[in-house]
């Protein structure tokens, strides 16, 4: 057989199982990256369809490389300063205590020299991240108290393997050939660092605003490839790891406007590769070994999830959780996690230990995994029952996303956000005017470049987390497409939206959105107030009779969403007289409300209508 032959099917066999496993595990309750190594093994080891895992892993490395770049967008400075404490202490004590524990009973048992132990016991000591946060989302329990604290300690973990990856080829054996002195090594590392920074402060944002002046999206995607492609190959010609390259990078791009658009566009090569990683694992798997070995896993999995729950609870204690939620933290977070499998495939390819431990440590993490579910359920049976439960915070994540996600930053946006961030509320803003991005930016605005009838963009932007939704886009047929995908994609959203006129309103409302205004309707009310009062109405009268008009409008609505848009004309305010036109229209014309409502959904020019006509139609 060829090779051409040879690749395609091969690549027939991982499409398939990924489409089969992924969605019977996520079914399960057990997700998708379970699925993924169930799908490795069943087609290597098992059935020896693929035997050339080890190649297959190697390029799959790039799904961890576009990860970890998109960990570091998410990683904006301000998010990491509010979440400070239980990130850094809490955080970083759960990794360094658990880590050392673990590494600790590794080396005593004899099962491995000191560096051996120290990546295993710092590779164990690190959650899931998938499994933590499917299980908070699934409980509602996301913006909790105990889910915060869970949040920033997996946080500090993600962060934590790009040292780990870094440490990897320090406790390795130097390569022969390998002569230069640490000093210059150290050097040319530091050096690559700065080019890093230097060209994320002064040339990719340029880059980017000149590619979105195109708007070439293809051009945009390639962009992002080419600097998350390049900035890992640049650390790792320096001497360290692709991995920390495209974290540096997603870090200097955090505070980019561009950041939500880069975020989709990479999202989906990120999902494709990391699935084609946790499959080349599976089919890595030394199935011999795990035979030979089955009652150290069988030990090795219960003591796991015993030692980091433990630890876990104490530090939670220690640092002011109380006790269910400390019970809670520590029976989300006991299994290994994702990055486990990076970590130990990266040491057993460095020689730090064989693949055959690698094996062993794999398979420990993936029956970890499987039992969080019963883990998390057996909290409910150690949780004391105390007034605690009543004092969770019902405020929102700090820094994991805001308020408001307002899709549109016209006039009518701008305004609407002054009331949002007087009101102290967060806003996360998308247009996809790369020149009112940039304008809006100077002025210190949260705004980013994107297409906000992309849903990948929207969960980039963070929709999950977003109370509501305010779509403020100008055309009509923008605003529709965008509420008709949210609330086909998230039928529980809130969404808040700007009315084009009349017409669009009943739209609107049929849609079912929570909330719906016409554009000109209260600056309508207001001019026509103040004109009052030009005219020596008094305040309060003139007050009254806007307030008047606005009930009288929302009755009208209430009666044309049920009658049609013609009902509701007696709750109009029209002069009995109608003046004549100044000059004598060829054929006699009857225009109904209805059409004059229709005109303005679609304005043309007309003649001078009748007065009464013409208020009946200011409304909008």
């Amino acid at each position: 057989m060829s090779t051409t032959p040879a690749l395609t099917s091969q690549a027939l066999l991982l499409l398939g199982g990924a489409v089969v496993a992924a969605p019977i595990f996520k079914k399960l309750g057990l997700g998708t990256v379970l699925g993924y190594l169930a799908a490795g093994i069943i087609i290597g080891p098992l059935l020896h369809q693929i035997s050339d895992g080890e190649q297959i892993l190697g390029f799959a490395e790039l799904g961890v490389v576009f990860l970890l770049f998109i960990i570091g967008l998410e990683l904006k400075p301000s998010r990491l300063w509010q979440m400070r404490r239980d990130i850094f202490g809490l955080g970083t004590a759960q990794v360094l205590v658990t880590g050392a524990a673990i590494s600790a009973i590794v080396f005593w048992t004899g099962l491995l020299d000191w560096s051996g132990s120290v990546i295993t016991g710092f590779g164990l000591a690190l959650s899931s991240t998938a499994f933590a946060l499917q299980i908070l989302d699934e409980n509602g329990d996301t913006n909790t108290r105990y889910g915060q604290r869970a949040f920033s300690v997996l946080l500090l973990q993600d962060l934590a393997i790009v040292p780990l990856l870094a440490l990897i080829p320090l406790l390795a054996l130097q390569a022969p050939e390998d002569t230069s002195p640490p000093l210059q090594d150290f050097a040319v590392a530091i050096g690559a660092i700065l080019i890093m920074v230097i060209a994320g402060r002064y040339l990719l944002n340029p880059l980017f605003q000149i590619i979105a002046r195109t708007g070439a999206r293809e051009v945009m995607i390639a962009a992002a490839l080419l600097i998350v492609l390049g900035a890992a190959t640049m650390m790792q010609l320096a001497g360290l790891s692709m991995a920390m390259g495209a974290f540096l990078a997603g870090v200097l791009l955090a505070e980019s406007s561009y950041r939500h658009e880069l975020e989709a566009d990479i999202e989906p090569f990120r999902g494709l590769l990391l699935a084609l990683f946790f499959m080349a694992v599976g089919l890595s798997l030394d199935i011999e070994v795990i035979l030979e070995n089955w009652h150290l896993i069988l030990v090795a999995v219960p003591a796991l999830m015993a030692v980091k729950a433990l630890v876990i609870y104490a530090l939670c204690r220690l640092t002011g959780s109380p006790h269910n939620d400390a019970v809670r933290i520590g029976l989300l977070l006991p299994q290994g996690g994702e990055f486990g499998f990076v970590l130990f495939t990266a040491a057993s390819a460095a020689g730090v230990f064989s693949g055959g431990w690698a094996s062993l440590l794999i398979v420990i993490v993936t029956l970890s995994m499987a039992l969080t579910p019963a883990a998390s359920a057996l909290a409910n049976f150690l949780m004391q029952e105390q007034g605690e439960m009543a004092e969770e915070l019902e405020e929102d994540f700090d820094g994991a996303g805001a308020d408001v996600l307002m899709i549109g930053f016209s006039r009518f946006g701008q305004i609407a956000s002054q009331i949002l961030l007087a009101g102290g509320r967060e806003v996360t803003i998308i247009d996809h005017s790369a020149a009112r991005v940039r304008q809006a930016a100077t002025f210190g605005f949260r705004i980013y470049f994107g297409d906000g009838t992309r849903l990948d963009v929207l969960r980039a932007a963070g929709i999950e987390r977003a109370k509501i939704v305010a779509v403020c886009t100008q055309k009509q047929e923008i605003t529709d497409r965008i509420v008709d995908m949210v609330q086909a994609e998230y039928p529980n959203a809130r969404i808040y939206a700007r009315a084009y006129d009349r017409l669009h309103t009943l739209s609107l409302r049929a849609r079912g959105v929570d909330y719906e205004l016409r554009e000109t309707f209260e600056s309508g009310l207001v001019f026509g107030r103040n004109t009052l009062e030009g005219l020596g109405i008094a305040d309060n009268e003139a007050q009254e009779i806007m307030n008047d008009i606005r009930r009288r409008d929302e009755a009208r609505l209430a009666v044309q969403e049920a009658e049609g848009i013609s009902a509701g004309r007696d709750m109009l305010h029209f002069e009995p007289v109608k003046p004549e036109p100044l000059i004598k229209p060829r054929r006699e014309t009857a225009p109904s409300l209805a059409a004059d409502d229709e005109m303005l959904s679609n304005p043309q020019p007309v003649k001078p209508k009748p007065a009464g006509d013409v208020l009946a139609s200011a409304d909008q």
